[in-house]
């Protein structure tokens, strides 16, 4: 398919690592010239899943970044799902792993990144097998969990582990699962999981999702997944979610079922342009947008959307737009990340061990 082509500068700097890399995450900064990332390594060798925090070096003496080492987490289990609270000088990260227990780490980013961890749940019941995703809420002391046991768990913490607490929120019993999740507002989440289904739930309405969006939409492929949603702030009626074979839509919960397909097979006859034909692993709105543009985007179009695939593709995806690719890799790309204090510099993860960052001018 066709391509634009970037009207600005892109600068691509490949560091190569020697461990799988399963999640990245930029950390808020302390100065606007610092850089930190959190990074969710998985040594094959030793069996040894890790987080690091890592100072991101610019290095304007050179061509390239560099990385160093501020601090290292040792987890009992891989790394499932990492999300970061941007809030400073000690960012708050939460750690899901695939032995299903939940994590909370504060760096300190003032005192060389030292990582301590602030809460664990791992008892048995929290969940049955991985959790799926994780995301913690902004400015708050709660974290929602979720897994594909079909357990939603809200986990509520306040400075150390003697004071954590989690409850059931949710639990299908294994009749429905679930794969990704984001929150809206304090008291508001989405969901999602087979089918391209998304639940849109408010803990003032307990005992199930508030409202659900049905994805049988998709030419009948409703054993697709969706593997990671995105809640705007200035648009919290509207779930962007990328999911299996390519799949990149946006539901407005104000519109009941009709989706917006921004990529993949859509809702009519013919498909929609097809940027990925692999898992779109995930989704993130691009806040990269021309001062000058941003008012002129009308309230019921979708904002410029960033995704990472399978099959190598970094994109960003503007409705009603050709796609512009920022990377087409020989491998796939597992995760991105755009920092919020400077929407020009983004962070992936390549499968063949390898980290991307990339700066747009």
């Amino acid at each position: 398919m066709a391509f634009a082509e970037s009207q600005n500068p892109l600068r691509v700097h490949r560091i190569p690592q020697s461990r799988y890399i399963d999640a990245v995450r930029w950390l808020s900064p302390v100065s606007p010239s610092d850089r930190f990332a959190a990074i969710a390594y998985f040594d094959a060798d030793t069996n040894s899943p890790s987080i690091e925090i890592a100072y991101v070096d610019p290095n304007p003496q050179s061509s390239s970044p560099t990385l160093t080492l501020q601090s290292s987490w040792t987890s009992p289990s891989r790394i499932s799902s990492l999300k970061t609270a941007h809030s400073t000088p000690q960012p708050l990260l939460a750690a899901a792993t695939f032995s299903g227990s939940l994590h909370i780490l504060a760096s300190d980013l003032i005192n060389g990144g030292v990582m301590e961890s602030e809460a664990t749940v791992s008892e048995l019941g929290f969940h049955s097998g991985p959790v799926s995703a994780v995301d913690l809420r902004e400015g708050g002391t709660e974290c929602v969990s979720v897994g594909e046991d079909g357990r939603v768990n809200l986990v509520s913490f306040v400075g150390d582990s003697s004071k954590l607490s989690y409850r059931r929120i949710f639990d299908s019993n294994g009749l429905v699962g679930y794969t990704a999740v984001k929150w809206a507002s304090p008291s508001e989440f989405a969901t999602g999981g087979y089918g391209f289904g998304i639940q849109w739930w408010d803990q003032r309405t307990p005992g199930g999702p508030v409202l659900q969006f049905k994805g049988n939409w998709c030419q009948g492929k409703t054993s697709g997944i969706v593997h990671s949603i995105d809640i705007h702030p200035s648009r919290k009626h509207t779930c962007l979610a990328g999911g299996s074979s390519g799949s990149v839509f946006a539901w407005d919960r104000r519109a009941a079922q009709q989706p917006i397909v921004l990529s993949g097979a859509g809702t009519g006859e013919a498909p929609n342009s097809l940027l990925s034909e692999s898992e779109v692993w995930e989704v993130q709105y691009d806040r990269y947008t021309r001062r000058s543009n941003i008012s002129n985007i009308s309230s019921t179009r979708i904002l410029p959307v960033m995704i990472c695939s399978e099959d190598g593709i970094l994109a960003v995806i503007e409705q009603g737009e050709e796609p512009l690719e920022l990377l087409a890799e020989p491998c796939a790309i597992n995760s991105f990340d755009i920092d919020q204090q400077n929407p020009s510099n983004v962070i992936c993860s390549l499968e063949w061990e390898s980290l991307a960052i990339l700066t747009r001018s």
